[in-house]
């Protein structure tokens, strides 16, 4: 029986049918995905190996000081300008009132100079009306000498009180240019010594603002490693500020993928963190430089004997839609699955045009002088002598 219903004509039929059909699902699924690598899939590019970046704009201390106050931890929210820590500002409040005495001391000093050359001005001419009455009693008892009326010696006295009267002329004089060559025909204000002091005077005030250490752009709390009553130094790093936006990935393609990316082709890129359910438009912007091996602190030596080929990749900054990062926001450091159309291939492999614009910028940071320049243009009217003061 067993023998017989093997060899049954019809159950090698059925199976011989189910095999065609088999083979011919299979040729088909085969077809049907050659066709899609040929349409789709050739002409594109994918890794796994990208990761979310974007600005770490860090906060550091600019001066000494002890740690009174933290104001914001991680995760907070902050805007650019905002009060992150204070310093404790008792030393810079002393060396800032030390430096405003100095200023106002050297005004007085420096105006003696000015004072100074009233006085020579006044002598130099007192001077010369001795010397002319020397002069005119020389010349008469000259005329007197020709008649012996006058002894030789009193006109040898006469001579030499006029010679006298001339050199203090001569002495006074000197001291008057000695005096200008001080003053260099400037105001007050324009004394080096007057400005010396005067940017000393700025100096201290910027190192008493710099007690107050503010947020440098609007973005969110990082890597936050400051404590109240915690000793900074200037340079110290304190915590990480990090905007929502600029955001890029940095792709990191292997060299045998890299031949046909051009920059300005389109990307497509999904996180882990939304999966599927969000994929974001990007575009190919930059291709670094350099290898990741190739910039680390300690690049590979391949001129060694033991030396074993490795496949090496090269990131590609991809540019994201903004609307996809507003609505769905990234965290720096995120795994991204990026895949570039590479079909079309007009862009450039380097960029040839440069940056027209800063990438990034703030201005939070930055002092104006203009009330320090108030203060100090007050101590110096405060501390010039003027004689109606007197009155």
């Amino acid at each position: 029986m067993t023998s017989q219903s093997t060899s049954d004509p019809n159950s090698i039929k059925r199976r011989s049918r189910w095999i065609l059909i088999a083979s011919l699902v299979f040729i088909v699924v085969f077809c049907l995905y050659g066709l899609y690598w040929f349409v789709a899939i050739r002409g594109e590019v994918s890794t796994d190996d990208a990761y979310v970046s974007g600005i770490q704009s860090p906060v550091v201390a600019q001066t000494t000081g002890k740690v009174i106050q933290v104001s914001f931890v991680n995760t907070d929210l902050v805007k650019a300008g905002e009060i992150l820590i204070r310093l404790d500002d008792t030393d810079a409040k002393l060396a800032y009132q030390q430096a405003t005495d100095a200023l106002a001391n050297i005004v007085r000093q420096t105006q003696v100079l000015y004072i100074d050359a009233e006085q020579y001005l006044a002598k130099i001419k007192s001077n010369e009306i001795n010397l002319q009455q020397a002069q005119q009693d020389y010349q008469r008892r000259l005329s007197l000498g020709r008649k012996d009326d006058v002894s030789i010696e009193e006109l040898q006295h006469a001579k030499q009180s006029m010679e006298l009267a001339q050199l203090d002329v001569e002495i006074a004089k000197q001291q008057y240019q000695a005096n200008q060559a001080l003053l260099h025909g400037v105001t007050l204000h324009e004394q080096p010594a007057v400005k010396q002091a005067a940017d000393t005077v700025r100096q201290a005030w910027v190192t008493l603002q710099r007690t107050t250490i503010r947020s440098p752009i609007t973005g969110y709390v990082a890597r936050s490693n400051v404590e109240v009553g915690s000793q900074v130094t200037p340079e110290s790093q304190l915590m990480v500020i990090v905007p929502p936006e600029p955001i890029w990935i940095d792709a990191n393609f292997k060299e045998t993928q890299l031949q046909d990316i051009r920059i300005g082709q389109t990307a497509t890129a999904i996180s882990d963190l939304y999966g599927d359910n969000v994929t974001y438009q990007g575009k190919v912007v930059g291709i670094n430089m350099g290898t990741g091996s190739a910039f680390s602190l300690l690049p590979a030596q391949n001129a060694t004997g033991n030396w074993i080929k490795v496949v090496q990749r090269l990131p590609v900054r991809i540019e994201l839609d903004k609307q996809q990062v507003n609505q769905y926001p990234l965290r720096i450091g995120l795994s991204m699955n990026v895949t570039i159309d590479v079909r079309n291939d007009d862009g450039q492999v380097l960029a040839t045009t440069q940056r027209t614009i800063p990438f990034y910028e703030s201005n939070a940071l930055v002092l104006s002088l203009d009330n320090i320049d108030i203060i100090i243009n007050e101590i110096i009217e405060q501390n010039t002598y003027s004689p109606t003061m007197e009155q």
